[in-house]
């Protein structure tokens, strides 16, 4: 029997590992253009053969003209003592990278759309002007993170007090102070607490309507109108006026207007030219690099350099040439990839939302010989300037829904058509999902009710019955 101990063994195993230099260049294609210009003046304060100029006339794209090398073979890796000292710096300085294209006077157009900040960012922005104090902060912090995208409180306060070791009254305390925040009705833990948080906040000095929310919620919601007359003693006429009173206030608050706007730069811009589209980067601010000649008459001569200074020159010059190639990089795939949306999506262009064709990630990636991956990195947390507006570029990826003639159709186009049918539907007898549906499968949608009911939850579109006025 072999006794317990030590055993030493040899296993084969294949890795794949991506190299720190094309980590970089998936990282860089994935930022928007205002966080490659951060980044970019990053660079140029820790890396001193780095440098910004304003003279197109001094960018040399070398790499253009140049035969394509292997990826290995852009980063130095042989011994740093026995490379051509004089060669490697000449070769390595006439390098640079603009970040713009044509005349460079010409003006960006800015548009500012409205941006709405999270609920969380929200709240906890009221919640550091509260004269709470450091304990009272981080339980008001717990609670906020613990409420649902309706604003509600998902959380029991016994377990909140356990998490942050506290008094259960303490955490009621906070609750309270939070309740009184701004969207009215947020911190409730069920719709009776929200619409009465609401009633107390609006002054409501209605004592039928308080006795409706307080007790008879689910008989307003099954619309027993004549039993809530008969319980209370009052007119069901009485009731229905409440009712309307009611249907006024929001049950879900976390749906409220936007709460806050920053500007939105537009990273690509689509503009029709004569009868094409044309599409530019917009890095106008963007600064142009290109490696600093400064250095090149200091290194050239210096055969007599230390091992550690011709080290730190390599590495450095190395990270500056990998910057720039992965910059250029950068800027001809995201072109490539809106060209292809800018063509793909003519119609939507020149006739709006109602003619946006439905596209998925593969589609793109197919057609370019690029992998999903790529695609999805061009089109994270970028946006394109349209003469129909500014969007994500995620936008433009969306569902396919069929029509009755057979033809796909994006999920965009029929909650554009949904939210005309709610705007334009009568207010005292407001549509229902099952009806909207029946609408849409006359103008040739195939959709069901529940997909319609999916649709008028992510419009932020209350149901027929808080909907009626």
């Amino acid at each position: 029997m072999k006794s317990p101990g030590l055993d030493l063994s040899q296993r084969l195993k294949l890795e794949q590992k991506l190299a720190p230099q094309l980590i970089q260049s998936l990282q860089l294609l994935q930022l928007s253009t205002l966080e490659l210009e951060q980044l970019l003046k990053q660079e140029l304060e820790i890396n001193p053969f780095l440098e910004e100029t304003t003279d197109l006339v001094e960018v040399k794209q070398t790499e253009t003209t140049e035969e394509p090398r292997d990826e290995k073979e852009e980063e130095i890796a042989v011994d740093r003592d026995q490379i051509d000292w004089s060669e490697y710096v000449r070769d390595g300085f006439e390098m640079g990278y603009s970040s713009r294209e044509g005349d460079g006077d010409q003006e960006m157009v800015e548009t500012y759309p409205p941006r709405e900040e999270t609920l969380e960012e929200h709240l906890l922005s009221q919640l550091k002007l509260t004269s709470l104090s450091e304990d009272e902060l981080r339980i008001g912090e717990n609670i906020i993170g613990n409420l649902d995208d309706d604003g509600y409180l998902t959380c029991p306060i016994e377990d909140i007090a356990s998490a942050v070791a506290v008094p259960v009254d303490d955490v009621e305390k906070v609750l309270k102070v939070i309740q009184t925040f701004d969207p009215v009705g947020v911190g409730a833990r069920d719709l009776r607490e929200c619409l009465i948080i609401q009633l107390n906040r609006k002054d409501v000095q209605n004592p039928l309507v308080g006795s409706i929310v307080d007790k008879h919620l689910l008989d307003l919601k099954r619309g027993r109108f004549a039993l809530i007359a008969k319980t209370l003693g009052v007119s069901e006429e009485d009731v229905h006026k409440a009712a309307a009173r009611i249907a006024r206030l929001n049950p879900r608050p976390g749906w409220g207007p936007s709460m806050g706007a920053r500007t939105i730069f537009p990273d690509v811009i689509i503009e029709k030219i004569e009868n094409n589209y044309v599409v530019m980067l917009n890095d106008k601010n963007s600064p142009m690099l290109r490696v600093n000649p400064l250095y090149r008459s200091v290194l050239e001569g210096s055969s007599t350099s230390s091992p550690e200074t011709k080290r730190y020159v390599v590495d450095k010059l190395n990270a500056a040439r990998w910057l720039i190639k992965s910059i250029d990089q950068r800027r001809s795939t995201i072109l490539a990839v809106v060209n292809y949306l800018a063509q793909a999506q003519r119609d939507f262009l020149e006739h709006g939302v109602t003619r946006l064709k439905p596209m998925v990630l593969q589609e793109v990636a197919e057609a370019l010989e690029m992998s999903v991956s790529t695609v999805s990195r061009v089109t994270s947390n970028k946006y394109v300037q349209t003469p129909r507006g500014i969007f994500p570029l995620k936008y433009f990826f969306d569902a396919k829904i069929e029509s009755r003639a057979g033809e796909e159709v994006s999920s965009k186009r029929v909650k554009e058509r949904i939210t005309r049918l709610v705007e334009e539907e009568n207010q005292k007898k407001p549509l229902s999902d099952q009806e909207i549906a029946n609408r849409l499968k006359e103008e040739g949608f195939n959709i069901a009710r529940r997909t319609v009911s999916k649709y008028r939850e992510q419009l932020r579109i209350m149901p027929a019955r808080f909907r009626k006025r």
